[in-house]
């Protein structure tokens, strides 16, 4: 693979931006100043503790929270907002869960007003993960760069959201959907996360063994583009290959070499030796297969219409965030990021307008999950209850709208 060679002057990525111009685009001041309902505490559950949730309009919740004293307070927000479909959305006993209603301009300002408001609320160091299909993810990356700036976009991830699709016949199958990862500054909470290796994998990447039984690959030490510092010096009596440099000052190739770290090609040419660490594994990259959504009968669910992957949100929560830290998802939905939250110990806020949204996040936290292909024993939540039924404390907050609704739900 062809890697380019950065430029010696000119302009540099990011210095002209890139704008959407569609009717009803608000300004941030506009946005900004918007009024808000009050919001109060109405019910705790499970004791109740530092986790909230809001039932009423994410966008007066976002509103009422940044005049809250939560400005620059949350450290990762994780979003699965509607995705234009123009649809509506049911739970596995066919009641509404929510509408998709808003398509083109409407639903760019809809989402961009929020993500607005979001970047008040994070914290300088924090991160915000948007989840999209292919109808949207394109045209909300460049409201992404508008508000938060291309140079911090850290990764456009796809994602293989289900199985082959069999019944697609004018077209390649929509198993496809993506996640932008964009932090609010260029300092970041960041662990990178891991996959434990496959051994098949392990020997293809180090093919060799070094006298101590350990494994190894060989990289270059050189990288594109020229330098006149210590880097694009002479090393060991070579320069860099044309047009390159060393990727380490001589000294530190010194030290690498001295440490066993260099390797000598018969003909003299130098190569770094990496060698492997089996119990770290395989960093994660940008495309993600094991990450599917409700894949068969046995797996537990809220049984609310796009539940996504637990396993990719505790993977999103513990990346991009610490013990302790304050984590938001404002499309909670059925949840799922709260309870990988709660689980890897975060501290939570979940907002939803959904009256089924909340019932699934009490079916997640007090009663316990389901087991997807369950029909008969649809109410037999102790049975099929998870390590997190019972456990996670939090609040639930309205405002004058939605108070009737929590207490005829919490009954």
């Amino acid at each position: 693979m062809a890697t380019g060679v950065p430029p010696k002057s000119g302009m540099k990525r990011g210095e002209v931006s890139v704008s959407l111009t569609y009717e009803g685009k608000k300004d941030v001041s506009t946005i900004l100043s918007q009024s808000f309902n009050q919001y109060s505490l109405q019910i705790p559950i499970n004791g109740g503790g530092e986790n909230k949730f809001f039932l009423g309009d994410n966008l007066d919740v976002l509103l009422y929270l940044l005049n809250s004293g939560y400005k620059n307070k949350i450290r990762l927000v994780y979003i699965d907002p509607p995705f234009a479909t123009t649809s509506v959305f049911v739970n596995r006993n066919q009641e509404h869960a929510y509408s998709d209603s808003l398509c083109g301009g409407e639903f760019v300002e809809f989402l961009r007003e929020r993500l607005i408001l979001i970047k008040e609320l994070l914290t300088d160091d924090g991160s915000i993960y948007l989840h999209l299909d292919g109808k949207m993810a394109f045209t909300m990356k460049l409201i992404m760069d508008e508000i938060f700036g291309e140079n911090n976009c850290r990764a456009f991830i796809t994602r293989k959201k289900c199985s082959t699709k069999n019944y697609t016949k004018n077209t390649y199958g929509n198993i496809s959907d993506y996640i932008m990862f964009y932090s609010k500054t260029d300092k970041y909470v960041w662990n990178r996360p891991f996959v434990p290796w496959e051994y098949d994998k392990m020997i293809e990447q180090y093919p060799c063994i070094d006298e101590h039984g350990r494994r190894y690959k060989k990289v270059p030490v050189h990288a594109p583009g020229v330098r006149n510092g210590e880097t694009g010096k002479e090393w060991r009596g070579k320069l860099p290959p044309k047009g390159k440099h060393w990727q380490y000052s001589p000294d530190k190739l010194d030290e690498l070499d001295a440490a066993g770290e260099i390797y000598w090609s018969p003909t003299g040419n130098p190569r770094r030796i990496v060698f492997c660490d089996p119990s770290k594994g395989i960093p994660i990259q940008n495309i993600w297969m094991d990450y599917r959504d409700s894949i068969n009968q046995s797996q537990k669910t809220t049984g609310y219409p796009t539940e996504k992957n637990f396993d990719m949100l505790r993977m999103i929560v513990k990346a991009s965030s610490n013990e302790g830290d304050m984590v938001m998802d404002c499309f909670a939905g059925s949840g799922t990021t709260l309870g990988a939250a709660f689980e890897a110990g975060r501290k939570w806020i979940g907002v939803d307008n959904s009256p089924e949204s909340l019932k699934a996040i009490l079916k997640r936290f007090v009663h316990g999950l389901e087991a997807y292909g369950d029909y008969v024993n649809v109410q037999n939540y102790t049975q099929c209850s998870l390590d997190l039924a019972g456990k996670c404390g939090f609040n639930i907050y309205t405002n004058e709208d939605t108070s009737a609704t929590v207490q005829s739900i919490c009954k």
